[in-house]
């Protein structure tokens, strides 16, 4: 009698039957402390564990979402929004509202967005965190993974143009401020009628590291090894 066997039996399984879920991004880092006031300014992670060389942050359940660690021999990127790595991570609003709130609380910090996209499925907002690594900030518009994730396989809009138009997130926001819904700003997000004066030509994020090298040449010089133990 025949044994139905699955089809993997005598061939190697191409991926796991449960997939682990991602948990968190770590990044080396010469300024622990201003990443930690970055990250929690702008996404609300709170240190679990925080030490001068490294701190573990989360803003939800997890132990931890981004690890930062000041390791030594490490020093600064030459060209860092050229080279090959992580482009940025990112984090989801449940919520039009708390994202363009969100918008609006940073922005009277001082902190705005490198480049905003309306990518179809989602509205994000681009940061830059003080290493220069990109942090986008999101609504799924959809408000439903399965039909954003549906709309990015089977829409042909999305297989035209995977980035999508950029848009002003003042004029965002005056007219969600106006009493605009998400769908209508989208809408119009979509036709381009928010677009900045000046759009980005080039979907990389600014080099910080010129400017905090002249501002403070130390930075330039590798983080030291420990002394060797009896030494």
């Amino acid at each position: 009698m025949a044994t139905d066997h699955s089809q993997y039996f005598r061939t190697p399984r191409p991926r796991p039957i449960r997939p682990p879920k991602l948990h968190h991004a770590t990044f080396m880092t010469m300024d622990v402390d201003a990443m930690v006031k970055f990250y929690e300014e702008v996404a609300g992670l709170q240190p679990v564990y925080y030490a001068a060389h490294a701190a573990w942050l989360t803003n939800d359940d997890a132990n931890h979402r981004i690890a930062l660690l000041r390791l030594p021999g490490v020093y600064p990127p030459v060209d860092k929004p050229h080279l090959v790595g992580l482009h940025h991570t990112a984090f989801e609003y449940d919520s039009f509202e708390g994202w363009v709130d969100n918008y609006l609380r940073l922005r009277d910090l001082g902190i705005t967005p490198t480049v905003c996209l309306d990518h179809g499925m989602t509205m994000s907002m681009y940061y830059q965190d003080p290493d220069g690594n990109g942090v986008e900030i999101q609504v799924d518009v959809f408000g439903d993974w399965s039909l954003s994730k549906e709309w990015m396989w089977a829409s042909q809009e999305f297989s035209e143009d995977q980035i999508g138009p950029q848009f002003d997130p003042e004029k965002l926001a005056e007219a969600y401020l106006a009493g605009q819904g998400m769908a209508e700003i989208h809408e119009r997000a979509r036709r381009g009628e928010f677009m900045p004066e000046q759009p980005r030509t080039e979907m990389v994020f600014d080099d910080p590291w010129p400017a905090r090298l002249a501002a403070n040449p130390e930075l330039a010089q590798p983080i030291p090894f420990p002394p060797a133990p009896g030494a």
